[in-house]
């Protein structure tokens, strides 16, 4: 592995902005590109140090909106094991309960613990993403357990939809206090809607059971003046429009083999940008270097259109068994071609 790139500096603020709004960014900022999963680390330990060469163009701060262990449920519940393999609430009778032990995002001290890492970020000019992970699908499917949601949605869609709402002024509640005392450019959150060849649901179940509470969460981002940041594994191309029309800005992975990249990039590149993510589960770990390095410019090639549009990620966390080199050529060539595009870019116009 090379050791001869200078560091990067990381993308002042207004770059990423511009960017997100296709506004001519002088590079291609990279977010999550250096995303390690915990067996990668415990596998290389401080080898992995030798990529903070490498530029990190936000900063992340995170939290977990609904910690069920410590909500003082009356009924026992298990939150060990996988998220599929969970069940906190098996018989909807329970939820008013459950609704109504859910925490107060102006009293949860997990923001205040934020304030002083959004300040050194602000200090730093650096684009700060505050948010977490699950959200209208992956939640309610960790709390009814999955087979029983993709049902419910037939045979208990008040429930469904009671239980939406409520999760939806929670998550209301903790982005209008994050603006308030950390001051984000954008949320992040993920859901996983899509599987190998299609969303998990027909696009009109979304319609009626998630894309109201995600436009809530638009109009409250659009207010506040953030950019809104969506992972989602899988084929989501027949939700896009749902999506965008519910103010998502910003789509992370757009995974390889699941989405057709081109056309997805021609039919909305023009209203979404993309955080476009390398697939870790074949190119990162199977091809050599040069294939690393051709499949980022195919991305680049793909997704960076004049104004921008575009940001460079890792699809999901990098696994061991993920050559260094690979990994190597994949933020080297992320930084030098994602620059020369952009330069190229902005000297067209």
């Amino acid at each position: 592995m090379s050791n001869q790139t200078s560091i990067i500096h990381p993308l002042p603020r207004a770059e990423v902005i511009k960017a997100v709004e296709r506004r001519n960014p002088i590079r291609i900022p990279l977010v999550r590109a250096k995303w390690w999963s915990d067996a990668l680390r415990a596998h290389h330990g401080e080898q992995l140090n030798d990529f903070d060469r490498y530029p990190e163009d936000a900063v992340h701060l995170f939290i977990t909106p609904v910690k069920y262990d410590e909500m003082g449920l009356s009924w026992e519940i298990h939150t060990e094991g996988s998220l599929d393999s969970l069940t906190i609430i098996d018989d909807w009778a329970k939820l008013d309960e459950f609704i109504a032990k859910l925490p107060d995002p102006e009293t949860d001290p997990q923001i205040d613990q934020l304030v002083e890492l959004a300040e050194q970020a602000r200090a730093q000019d650096r684009y700060v993403l505050f948010g977490w992970w699950r959200f209208f699908f992956e939640r309610p499917w960790q709390i009814r357990g999955m087979s029983n949601l993709l049902m419910d949605y037939y045979i208990a869609p008040d429930q469904v939809h009671r239980l939406n709402d409520a999760l939806c002024t929670l998550y209301c509640g903790y982005i209008e206090r994050a603006a308030r005392l950390l001051d984000p450019d954008g949320f992040w959150t993920g859901d996983d809607l899509g599987h190998q060849t299609q969303p998990f649901m027909r696009p009109q179940t979304f319609h009626e059971f998630l894309k109201p509470y995600y436009a809530r969460v638009g109009q409250a981002l659009k207010k506040l003046n953030m950019h809104w940041w969506l992972h989602s594994c899988g084929n989501n191309t027949p939700l896009l429009p749902d999506l965008i029309d519910a103010g998502l800005n910003v789509l992370h992975p757009v995974q390889k083999h699941t989405m057709d990249e081109v056309a997805v990039a021609r039919e909305f590149g023009d209203r979404l940008t993309f955080l476009a993510g390398i697939d870790v589960q074949h190119i990162l770990q199977e091809r050599d270097p040069d294939g690393v390095r051709e499949e980022m410019r195919f991305l680049i090639d793909t997704f960076d259109r004049p104004g921008g549009g575009m940001c460079i990620a890792a699809g999901n966390a990098i696994v061991p068994g993920t050559p260094l080199e690979n990994i190597e050529a994949f933020l080297d060539e992320a930084v030098k071609y994602g620059t020369e595009h952009r330069r190229n870019k902005r000297i067209c116009e």
